[in-house]
């Protein structure tokens, strides 16, 4: 298998213009697909909600998890950023399903440095954006002043490699788990491919990208945190 970046299909539009539909594109409209459908099926089973009465049922679920990750998101990066609480709820989410719909066969994004990259970078500007909207002195000052401001470029370094060393952290995972599942269907036995791939799927594809959409969203909870003085 190969695990470059693999083309889908390539759609000529003219004799010199050549538009190049990769697997990692495919999946991502997959993954936005369920998500589209997994938000419908939740707005109509809350539609007719009676405020008198206690939630129940896939509603009772998601409010739950929404309070959850409220909670979540204040204790680790402070009530002033809590407007930013439904991007990073979205991030979460968008890395469950990316992370775990390698279980039926479809390549994750995930396992695109060119998807996790834009990822830790969509992060890198919004912890950025909160330091510099709550303590914009301070935050400059500790970027290019501290402890001296000849670490400045050191420090500016550290910013930068951030967003880098976060999406390589999320690809590295895992593409890591996807080359490892293909290798042990090509060694395994045809009698054991129906056994032992299924349980190793429960770990690299449920539990390991559960874990680590978790990992990346506490990362990037984290440093908003510290960006914002909280």
């Amino acid at each position: 298998m190969d695990f470059a970046i693999q083309i889908f299909a390539r759609l000529h539009i003219t004799d010199n213009i050549t538009i190049l539909i990769t697997d990692t594109q495919v999946s991502t409209w997959i993954v936005m697909a369920l998500l589209l459908i997994f938000a419908i099926i939740v707005r109509i089973s809350s539609r007719n909600w009676d405020a008198s009465k206690r939630p129940s049922g896939l509603q009772n679920v998601m409010e739950m998890a929404v309070d959850a990750f409220e909670k979540l998101f204040r204790g680790n990066a402070g009530d002033k950023m809590a407007f930013l609480t439904p991007w990073f709820f979205s991030l979460f989410t968008f890395l469950i399903f990316s992370n775990i719909i390698g279980i039926v066969g479809i390549r994750p994004p995930t396992a695109d440095w060119g998807m996790t990259f834009p990822l830790a970078f969509s992060s890198f500007l919004m912890f950025n954006y909160a330091g510099l909207k709550s303590r914009p002195k301070a935050y400059l000052k500790g970027i290019f002043l501290e402890p001296v401001f000849i670490f400045a470029p050191i420090n500016l370094m550290g910013e930068i490699a951030k967003p880098i060393a976060m999406s390589f952290r999320l690809f590295g995972n895992v593409l890591g788990g996807m080359i490892l599942l293909s290798l042990i269907y090509g060694i395994a036995p045809l009698a054991l491919q129906f056994v032992l791939p299924a349980f190793l799927h429960m770990y690299f594809d449920l539990a390991a990208g559960l874990l680590q959409a978790f990992i990346f969203t506490m990362l990037s909870i984290a440093f908003v945190g510290l960006a914002s003085g909280d």
